[in-house]
């Protein structure tokens, strides 16, 4: 098979779906690694580690998606994309597509097969491919919430950790899944004052366990969110429903409520965020304010520490790769359930639930057309 690595477009997007050691291991299986000039140049691989390790380096990202049978990327394609998709073109990436109806028409009217990083599953049921970039993005959300809590980015002028003699800052962690956890960890590392909600109530006593006693674990409902926000100098919005729309949690009347200065960083924001007043925000412009409270949405905030993120990224990824490139889409997918989990569209049909539910389409079960 012959696998393209594009260079990311997204703004400030500095990761790469394939480092060298994978384009290695994909040559000494017999296939053929197009990757184009400077696409792991931020992450630290320069083409020349590329080449080294047998990819051709190829001019222009045309080339790359014109000739790949496989693109192997790390975020969802932006518009000026579009243009490149072509009927039996085998798409792996993080996609979101819940909130991206027309990223999705592009899809279908092209009939990509469109595998989503996202959706994938293992055999426990977790999500492999998700979990590393959101252990990155809930450790980072707690680094971006502390600096944009100091004054000149519009903050209280917090310390999170406090000093002695003045009582620590409060952060408010909605969602004890992966980004959750890994967001209380920071914020307990850094001296904060942390609660935690969640529906589901065994795995607040787990993380109870986890953390002994030192996060305080709240059931999530409207009355407990709202008074856990309104308390709050930093709120970490970390719920995911797989492939779907985040729902809101924290409505717009609540963050009118909240303090001044106070800071919002909405890591669902990929899903379209879990607070109401969130919206997609850029590395280049990263935040905004709405009735005084700071909001932080940057859709790839794992971008920001490239190396680090790419390496944890394509640690998970690759070993679907190999499979993907080894067998082809269609075998792969009927050999591997959780590949076929990832499946978002094949063919010109919408093939995950979540998705088709968030944009009011028809779908069909991948098996199904196979």
């Amino acid at each position: 098979m012959i696998v393209g690595v594009p260079k990311e477009v997204k703004d400030h997007e500095s990761r790469v779906g394939v480092t060298p050691a994978g384009v290695k291991a994909l040559v000494e299986a017999g296939h053929t690694v197009l990757v184009e000039h400077d696409a792991g140049a931020l992450s630290a691989f320069p083409d020349d580690d590329y080449q080294s390790a047998g990819a051709e380096i190829v001019g222009s990202a045309y080339d790359v998606w014109r000739l790949a049978d496989m693109i192997v990327k790390v975020k969802e394609p932006v518009e000026k994309e579009y243009r490149h998709f072509r009927e039996g073109l085998l798409l792996f990436t993080y996609l979101h597509l819940a909130p991206l109806r027309d990223l999705t028409d592009a899809l279908l009217e092209k009939k990509v097969t469109g595998i989503a990083y996202e959706t994938v599953r293992d055999r426990t049921g977790a999500l492999p491919l998700l979990t590393p970039m959101s252990e990155v993005a809930g450790r980072m959300s707690v680094q971006v919430g502390a600096a944009y809590l100091e004054k000149e980015h519009g903050g209280r002028g917090v310390l999170l950790g406090g000093v002695p003699g003045v009582a620590p800052g409060n952060v408010c962690v909605i969602g004890g899944g992966i980004v959750g956890t890994n967001a209380a960890k920071i914020a307990l590392g850094m001296g904060a004052k942390v609660t935690l909600l969640d529906l589901n109530l065994n795995r607040l006593r787990e993380l109870d366990d986890i953390f002994g006693g030192r996060v305080y674990t709240v059931a999530s409902n409207s009355y407990n969110v709202e008074r856990a926000v309104c308390e709050a100098d930093l709120v970490i919005g970390g719920v995911l429903i797989p492939g779907a729309a985040a729902p809101k949690i924290v409505t717009k009347a609540m963050v009118a409520k909240m303090k001044k200065g106070a800071v919002i960083v909405d890591v669902a924001i990929d899903q379209g965020g879990c607070i109401e007043t969130a919206r997609p925000t850029t590395h280049s412009d990263p935040s905004y304010e709405v009735n005084g409270v700071v909001h932080y949405c940057v859709t790839n905030m794992p971008a920001a520490v490239p190396n680090t993120s790419t390496l944890a990224l394509t640690n998970a990824t690759f070993p679907y790769v190999l499979k993907l490139a080894k067998l082809g889409a269609t075998a792969a997918i009927q050999d591997d359930k959780g590949i076929a989990e990832g499946v978002n569209t094949f063919n010109g049909t919408l093939t995950y639930g979540a998705v088709a539910q968030a944009q009011a389409r028809e779908w069909t079960p991948v098996a199904e057309l196979l």
